[in-house]
């Protein structure tokens, strides 16, 4: 992981969790040729591990193929919830929880 091609180091996304992509706002350049190319996904992996899907790739420099991040996107179900999470240097850290429920009972105990 490059903290040289970007912007922000693992910036905060609230509940945006990519599974595929990049966050090409935070892409400053490549710090090995200083081009701002497109980036390319590399060795994206999918697995299986204890009923969560876990999905890893590089983002990788279009023009060099020098690695800028290494990105991790997890997906569970537990306790009726749906539970996403994503950590990468340059799609930052996010994570997201929703019910698979029709009515969200957390969002209901909000209401008391």
């Amino acid at each position: 992981m490059c903290q040289n091609c970007v912007n922000n180091v693992f910036p905060d996304r609230g509940h945006t969790c990519l599974e595929n992509g990049s966050y090409l706002m935070n892409f400053a350049s490549c710090a090995q040729c200083n081009k701002k190319e497109m980036i390319k996904i590399h060795n994206k992996e999918e697995t299986e591990e204890d009923q969560e899907q876990v999905i890893t790739y590089q983002h990788v420099c279009q023009n060099c193929d020098h690695v800028i991040a290494e990105h991790e996107y997890r997906f569970c179900v537990e306790d009726g919830y749906q539970e996403y999470q994503m950590t990468c240097l340059l799609c930052g850290s996010g994570e997201d929880s929703i019910s698979i429920l029709p009515d969200d009972p957390r969002k209901e105990m909000d209401l008391f």
